[in-house]
């Protein structure tokens, strides 16, 4: 979390991002290779990554354990992980496994690597979270574009309410490849893929802040980008201005276009995580609600709005905000 505060706090849209270096990701055929924001290097090895189940895993799991061990180690209250509920989303998933297992498969199927093949799923990082944890509650793995994050905090929350948990994580992670970033090139050549972990914990017991509204998901699908982010912000409902506001635009132009219209006479503080971080996909709907509840937490703001427009599924937008607002 402080390694995202200094990236982002001071931060607005209309200038003075602070964007880490970008690596260059080989790509097979192309001379100089792709370009793409990874994870820095930890400077000690994490005491997770000691776990039977973590020794081989994926980037994916690890960035999504990480963040997980974070949220739990930063919560300000009692929390049973043996019973509490798991929700990890993810877009690309374990891409780099899976490009290596079909890469070995292609060459020699008789060599292709056994231990390889379990890390390519898309719900590995939720498996080995809960396993960590020894929690035997219920675990989810949500697919989807970025959208997907808040609806799977309103799945959590439902589960809360509904008594099934006490609490219940929710991660969003991606790991970077030369396959997903020339794919994002495909659609938007301005953006820059990223790579890494988010994750909120949501608890019935008082913390401080709290989850106050997640709008329906806004299908493109019939009605196009533009009318669903538009109804997207009347299901928020009348908006006090001097409220955070938490974009997912990574940029003036491309795909970014459309929710950058939606909120352009906005005149209250905003911030967009994905033009310092990069376009992290699942991972960077949870740097925004992330990044929204600490500043709650801290006392920074009273309140936050997230704002999402998924790639190509839905718009999707929350209010987080003090417990004392309620």
């Amino acid at each position: 979390m402080e390694a995202m505060r200094a990236a982002l706090e001071g931060t607005h849209t209309s200038g003075g991002i602070k964007q880490p270096e970008t690596s260059r990701l080989a790509r097979p055929g192309r001379e100089g290779g792709i370009a793409g924001l990874r994870v820095p290097a930890p400077t000690s090895r994490p005491s997770y990554l000691a776990h039977a189940r973590l020794r081989r895993s994926s980037a994916i799991s690890q960035y999504a354990m990480g963040a997980v061990s974070e949220a739990i180690a930063s919560s300000k209250t009692a929390i049973n992980l043996k019973k509490t509920g798991v929700v990890v989303c993810v877009y690309s998933g374990s891409v780099n496994y899976s490009r290596r297992f079909y890469d070995e498969t292609l060459k020699d199927p008789s060599t292709a690597s056994p231990l390889v093949f379990p890390e390519t799923v898309f719900n590995a990082p939720a498996s080995h979270i809960s396993a960590y944890l020894g929690s035997s509650a219920i675990n989810y793995t949500v697919v989807g574009d970025a959208g997907t994050f808040l609806v799977a905090m309103a799945m959590a929350a439902n589960w809360i309410a509904d008594g099934r948990v006490d609490s219940c994580i929710v991660a969003g992670s991606e790991e970077l490849d030369w396959l997903t970033a020339e794919a994002l090139r495909l659609f938007d050549r301005e953006k820059i893929a990223s790579e890494g972990a988010g994750a909120i914990i949501l608890t019935r017991e008082k913390t401080g802040v709290e989850l106050l509204r997640i709008t329906d998901e806004k299908l493109y699908a019939g009605s196009g980008k533009e009318r669903a982010l538009t109804e997207m912000r009347k299901e928020l409902g009348n908006i006090a201005e001097d409220i955070l506001l938490c974009d997912s635009t990574a940029g003036e132009r491309g795909i970014s276009a459309a929710e950058n219209a939606l909120w352009r006479n906005w005149a209250g503080p905003r911030i967009a995580p994905r033009r310092a971080l990069g376009e992290g996909l699942m991972a960077a709907a949870a740097w925004q609600c992330a990044f929204a509840a600490d500043r709650i937490h801290r006392g920074k703001s009273a309140q936050a709005m997230i704002s999402i427009a998924g790639l190509h599924q839905h718009a999707i937008g929350g209010i987080i905000g003090r417990a004392d607002d309620v």
